[in-house]
């Protein structure tokens, strides 16, 4: 039995999504928390300091001597970690609990043309040089690579479940009902508004799940909240509404996977960079937000199957057994 400390994205998180990918894998790597002890630390707040260390090295110590760290996913790393609040938060000064971790289906935003020396010392001292990272695009391996990790390309594991029989229970068709996701803190009135339109023309009922905090506010803003159903903002609310047998169209990325995963037919409207590489790399249901008056009625009113292409599900199980964590 091993002793693994999670690194878990989804504390002090605001987004439901970081939720959405810790139960993933939870889901999809069973083998890894039903063999093993597993600890967690959140990665959004920041970490115990030197002098904290010193004063509890007795406790502290067994999550730095951890076995094995996984960084959760999400986008975790950038390419300039000189922020005021990185979503790892972490600095040179303080990440030494952390040094060795793992990355976990983790992704990577670009706030700067290139990695600087600051980030590339600071993942060389935290993140592992002896064992492979697990990323969820392109992008983000080739940031590893730059910075001299080796990393595999295995998609973030919200995706790991979608395996081809699974996708092929996913309606073709649409359904009566829909519920739909919107973003607060990228907003397009205009667009977002003409699709709350859309679904009302295309749907008899419409379901709204506020994924983050401020995101109803940003939907009765639009003035488009009335008939719509506001659904309880708990994973265990969108869950309940998903199982009822209702289509999924949003611009929030994890919401629309999770409605895949509970076998929900699901339009994801690219609104950034995340959902257009995964979208590239493994063939999601997309629209893009700009030409959501020309193509989402379209999509909707159409056929066509759920298809994941570009997950090598080979990979993802190499990738696990290097960690050795028991059998399922």
């Amino acid at each position: 039995m091993k002793r693994i400390l999670l690194l878990d994205t989804s504390v002090g998180s605001l987004n439901m999504g970081d939720e959405i990918i810790g139960r993933s894998i939870e889901m999809n790597w069973r083998e890894l928390f039903s063999s093993n002890y597993v600890m967690r630390l959140a990665t959004h707040t920041p970490m115990y300091t030197p002098a904290q260390y010193l004063m509890s090295k007795r406790k502290l110590s067994i999550f730095k001597g951890a076995d094995i760290k996984f960084l959760c996913g999400t986008n975790a790393l950038y390419t300039n970690m000189l922020r005021p609040l990185p979503t790892w938060n972490i600095n040179y000064l303080n990440c030494g609990m952390a040094e060795g971790t793992v990355c976990l289906g983790v992704g990577a935003g670009a706030n700067s043309s290139s990695v600087n020396l600051y980030t590339r010392a600071l993942y060389r001292k935290v993140l592992s040089h002896d064992l492979v990272h697990s990323v969820r695009d392109e992008h983000t391996k080739h940031l590893l690579q730059r910075v001299g990790l080796r990393a595999w390309n295995t998609g973030c594991p919200t995706l790991w479940g979608l395996t081809p029989e699974h996708c092929e229970t996913i309606a073709r068709t649409k359904g009566d009902e829909v519920v739909f996701t919107l973003t607060s803190y990228h907003p397009n009135p205009r667009k977002d508004r003409a699709m709350v339109d859309v679904l009302r023309r295309s749907y008899s009922r419409l379901h709204f799940w506020p994924q983050s905090i401020d995101d109803l506010d940003y939907l009765q803003s639009l003035g488009a909240a009335d008939g719509v159903e506001i659904v309880t903002p708990s994973l265990a609310g969108f869950r309940e509404v998903l199982d009822r047998g209702v289509d999924y169209v949003g611009n929030r990325l994890h919401g629309g996977i999770f409605a895949l995963q509970r076998k929900r037919r699901a339009i994801i409207v690219a609104i950034d960079y995340r959902a257009r590489e995964m979208a590239k790399d493994y063939s999601l249901p997309l629209v893009e937000r700009d030409s959501i008056e020309t193509d989402l009625a379209d999509l909707i009113e159409s056929s066509w199957p759920t298809a994941i292409h570009g997950l090598d599900f080979d990979r993802i199980e190499k990738w696990k057994a290097q960690f050795d964590v028991g059998k399922p």
